[in-house]
């Protein structure tokens, strides 16, 4: 299964990098998107909105104060799920995304994954 983290950052105290870390602990495919180039575990964090092929999920840690950017573009991945994250809630993100036929979920990846909900 292949996530995109929305939101990537290289600082282990961010709740991006411990999701990818336990992402690829878990043997997740991850993708990382961010606003400054770096790495996490051997994952390149990308600064240009690419289109990934085959993306199941995209995790989001952006508020929805900066995600108006994000929406066609997430939109366009055709995900199977987009993960709004504790603090990334945004209905209208939300709204477009059921008109696209993709599922959107109010759910933190960190949880999902010490559940083995994932």
């Amino acid at each position: 299964m292949k996530t995109l983290v929305i939101g990537a950052s290289n600082k282990p105290e961010r709740y991006a990098y411990k999701a990818i870390e336990r992402l690829k602990a878990k043997g997740h495919t991850v993708i990382a998107l961010g606003l400054k180039a770096g790495e996490i575990h051997g994952e390149t964090i990308h600064t240009e909105k690419e289109n990934w092929s085959a993306i199941d999920t995209v995790t989001l840690y952006v508020g929805p104060a900066h995600q108006e950017n994000y929406i066609d573009y997430v939109c366009g991945l055709k995900p199977r799920r987009v993960l709004f994250n504790p603090g990334t809630e945004n209905p209208i993100f939300e709204k477009r995304l059921a008109e696209e036929g993709i599922l959107a979920e109010r759910a933190c990846t960190l949880v999902l994954l010490s559940t083995n909900q994932y």
